[in-house]
């Protein structure tokens, strides 16, 4: 007899050996996964990955880690921009000062300076007393910026100044107070495009970006999922403190091949989910995952491929395809000084074809 929070009845020997050997297989591959990660440094166990691009951003924070250098770290929502952010933190030698983390987009702006820079006794009504601000909360160590994106220009003005000359005056007073903190900023959205569009100064972004870090989608490292997902499982058993849970080996396949748009943080919580609605089952299946059906499209894209979103009152398909291919055509003629042959050998096309395509852009252009 199945007992109470099984997922199914076996309806045969066979079907209970082979999910008893996936268990056994699944658990073999957990153990191999710790013994992996066992001799990586604290700040690495942070960042759980095998794939070139967490490698990579494993070798630029291991190369700052020990510097004060500005960081800006860019991604979608839920790739683990924080993570990154505090794997720099412990790094390097701040790892003994504060951690200091705030968000810019969760305060209105009056509020979100005292915040940031602190403020002395009358400085504004409501200021009954003098305040510390985070930047001082942080010396030593570091402060986090997160969605520096949403920062109101009255205040990026005033953060230029604290991130240029490494100093700040409190609200209300004429004393000036050396820092010395390491930034990271960290923002999902497209700065430069902000700085086009006269909602982020240019300047400040480029004091921000000393030494960028993208955090890539998860989609773009699928291989991590089967590390992620087991790490997921463990921690989530221990913190509701019940017995060790193992996925499938089906389990693990079907969340391998999902596009997790809401990445890491998505992956996460659909493993929550399904811990806590197995019941005293040890084993996840794929049905515990009933993940949203997907076109099976994205997975054909080439790896890296650009993703354009739709949104939801839908694009003009043609204008839309015409915007992007302006946009490779001129990036190819820039990249090569206006030389067409080359250009053209860039994007794999004839040159009388590039030309072609080129004409016809700018018929339409002057035509709008």
């Amino acid at each position: 007899m199945a007992r109470q929070g099984a997922f199914q009845y076996l309806s045969s020997d066979a079907d209970a050996v082979s999910l008893v050997d996936q268990a056994f297989e699944q658990r073999a591959r957990d153990s191999a996964g710790l013994a992996n990660r066992a001799g990586r440094e604290d700040w690495e166990r942070l960042l759980l990955g095998e794939s070139h691009e967490i490698r990579q951003i494993c070798h630029i924070i291991r190369m700052v880690g020990g510097r004060r250098s500005t960081v800006l770290v860019t991604g979608e929502t839920g790739t683990g921009k924080e993570l990154a952010a505090r794997a720099l933190h412990l790094a390097g030698p701040r790892r003994r000062g504060p951690w200091v983390a705030v968000n810019c987009s969760a305060l209105p702006e009056n509020l979100l300076e005292a915040e940031l820079f602190g403020h002395v006794k009358g400085a504004f009504t409501g200021a009954i007393q003098n305040r510390v601000g985070r930047f001082e909360e942080a010396q030593g160590g570091t402060l986090f910026l997160d969605e520096i994106g949403e920062l109101a220009l009255g205040l990026q003005a005033k953060l230029l100044r604290v991130v240029q000359e490494r100093e700040l005056q409190r609200l209300g007073s004429s004393e000036t107070i050396r820092l010395d903190v390491r930034m990271v900023a960290a923002t999902n959205c497209d700065l430069l495009a902000r700085v086009e569009q006269g909602r982020f100064r240019e300047d400040l972004y480029y004091r921000l970006n000393v030494v960028p870090i993208h955090m890539p989608p998860l989609r773009q490292r699928r291989a991590d999922i089967r590390l992620l997902a087991p790490h997921f499982v463990q921690k989530i058993c221990r913190l509701e403190e019940i017995a060790p849970k193992t996925l499938a080996t089906a389990a693990s396949d079907r969340l391998a091949d999902y596009s997790w748009p809401g990445n890491v943080r998505q992956l996460e919580n659909s493993v929550e989910m399904a811990v806590a609605l197995s019941g005293d089952r040890e084993l996840l299946v794929a049905q515990d995952f009933p993940l949203p059906v997907t076109t099976g499209l994205p997975s054909l894209l080439p790896r890296g491929a650009p993703v354009v979103s739709v949104p939801d009152q839908g694009i003009d398909y043609e204008q839309t395809l015409a915007v992007i291919e302006r946009s490779i055509l001129q990036q190819a003629l820039q990249k090569t000084g206006g030389n067409k042959k080359a250009a053209a050998d860039m994007l794999r096309l004839k040159r009388t074809t590039l030309s072609a395509k080129v004409r016809s852009l700018v018929a339409v252009a002057a035509c709008n």
